[in-house]
């Protein structure tokens, strides 16, 4: 099977414990096999070239964010930290660079999230249910403090005290200061999935023009992926490369997951390079 290409960068290694591992997840890398993932997966790539197997990864990063990954070494690890965070005793940290001048003081966002598995996006609901409405999305929180600015951008530290999906991103939206990088939820104007057969994200990037000229960008993506692989008339997998995630121009989530906070552990991540604002 063909895999799409993920940024050329390393699954660098944090803490390697008798019981623990953590790394520092590069951007555009799945953490396990999923869709036409296989080798190119935080867990493929740790078992290739560090011989790091099996290993059970505690919590979730979406494919675009980098930062910390905590894994467990034996199922009794893990389940101990499963434990942990279905009781509320873990405290999550990102960063994220985001559009304009974030509010100085400490913003809470409490809206539901509903996610469409369809389009690939979350959206944010906000209000009370009532006879006659009836909010659909699961419960979600997350803080928000501003860590610094340049009157462009805002790098803001984000604790989600939920954990659903697309969640920090839906609700930084909802702040007016999505992320800056985020082509997802930097406009509500979305072109859904199944019209271009392409990922979310993706579609976003190219729901900017016509209809036509999305479709004419399509066609340049197809042709520019064609170019890159070769074809191979009897994989199944070949046609559909191209528009299944890979551009030729992808860059990683301006979010970043920096530490994990539980009773008597503490596991971090260095902040990447885009939070220093210059």
């Amino acid at each position: 099977m063909h895999e799409p290409p993920v940024m050329a960068c390393d699954v660098e290694v944090l803490q390697n414990e008798p019981d623990v591992l953590t790394v520092c997840k590069p951007a555009s890398v799945p953490v396990h096999p999923c869709g036409q993932y296989r080798k190119n997966t935080v867990l493929g790539i740790l078992q290739a070239e560090y011989g790091l197997a099996p290993l059970y990864p505690i919590h979730r990063l979406d494919r675009l964010v980098s930062g910390l990954l905590i894994m467990a070494k034996n199922p009794a690890k893990a389940d101990s930290f499963r434990q942990h965070i279905e009781a509320g005793l873990v405290q999550k940290q990102y960063v994220a660079k985001v559009v304009g001048v974030f509010l100085d003081a400490e913003q809470v966002v409490d809206a539901n999230i509903d996610y469409n598995a369809r389009e690939g996006r979350s959206t944010a609901e906000v209000g009370i249910s009532n006879g006659d409405t009836t909010l659909k999305g699961k419960a979600a929180c997350t803080k928000f403090t501003r860590i610094s600015t340049n009157g462009i951008h805002s790098i803001v530290l984000c604790e989600p005290v939920t954990g659903r999906t697309h969640q920090i991103r839906v609700h930084l939206q909802c702040t007016g200061h999505p992320i800056a990088n985020d082509m997802l939820y930097l406009s509500d104007d979305v072109v859904n999935r199944s019209t271009l057969g392409t990922t979310a994200d993706r579609a976003a990037a190219l729901s900017g023009g016509s209809p036509e000229t999305s479709c004419e960008s399509h066609k340049e993506e197809y042709k520019y992926c064609s170019e890159d692989f070769s074809i191979d008339p009897m994989c199944t997998h070949c046609p559909n490369l191209a528009p299944n995630g890979y551009d030729g121009h992808e860059e990683g989530l301006w979010l970043h997951c920096v530490r994990y906070t539980g009773p008597e552990w503490v596991y971090e991540c260095p902040y990447p390079d885009w939070a220093s604002l210059t």
